[in-house]
């Protein structure tokens, strides 16, 4: 055999580990790294969680949208935005909403050492046990972006890893009439597979407080005027 003929192979050998891991670390359902919360075969059952608050522009409005439909939602909050807005972080506390851990400076876990891993997830949940005298009890990763690590510390930390099965890149400048659309299009997607949906949006962004996120709100808002009647809104402690 020459030399090109055994490059070849390794080469596809080394791509395809690549593809795996990327796969198993990225890949907002994959099991492959460790256990993650994601949604339960109840085509029912629908989670919305948001991301990357508390945001004084836009976190208020969707406090009172999810108020008006009686729906309970899952906040996963940045460590150094709640430092920041304490008063609002208790607003969605008080206001019964699930708070979960996002960090405290929302990196890509996977790339970080284990000691910056273990800091980031400590920070967050001193700022937010802190601010709200209870404990934290889930975690979502930023960017979902994880690795054995990763999952094994949040465990230690007595954090659930949580997921997501629907995205609609609400962090692009879309329309909230878009933003519906791609809901309602991946509901509908995990419905036909038996599934429940896990939606993932966000009230605030990695970049910085005062993110212009209103047309994420106007798209909760006119999603819960259109599910139909028997749509059961859940929190994922209630998958654990």
């Amino acid at each position: 055999m020459t030399l090109p003929q055994i490059l070849v192979p390794a080469a596809v050998a080394a791509a395809a580990a690549t593809a795996f891991t990327a796969y198993a670390g990225l890949s907002f359902t994959s099991q492959i790294f460790g256990p993650t919360l994601v949604a339960p075969p109840q085509p029912n059952q629908l989670a919305l969680t948001f991301d990357d608050g508390p945001n004084p522009t836009a976190t208020p409005q969707l406090l009172e949208v999810l108020a008006r439909h009686n729906v309970r939602a899952t906040f996963f909050l940045i460590g150094d935005y709640v430092l920041s807005q304490p008063e609002l972080t208790r607003e969605i506390h008080a206001a019964g909403h699930i708070i979960g851990n996002h960090t405290m400076h929302h990196p890509w876990l996977a790339r970080h050492s284990e000691t910056t891993i273990r800091e980031e997830l400590l920070g967050c949940n001193r700022a937010l046990e802190d601010t709200l005298g209870a404990p934290v009890k889930l975690f979502r990763p930023p960017h979902g972006a994880r690795r054995p690590a990763v999952l094994r510390i949040a465990r230690e930390l007595g954090l659930a890893t949580v997921q997501w099965n629907v995205m609609v890149g609400d962090w692009l400048p879309r329309s909230a009439e878009n933003l519906l659309a791609r809901l309602e299009r991946g509901i509908a997607a995990n419905q036909r597979h038996g599934r429940g949906s896990n939606v993932v949006l966000h009230d605030g962004s990695q970049h910085g407080l005062g993110a212009p996120r209103m047309p994420s709100v106007d798209a909760v808002a006119m999603l819960l005027k259109r599910l139909p009647p028997d749509t059961a809104f859940v929190t994922p402690p209630q998958w654990r």
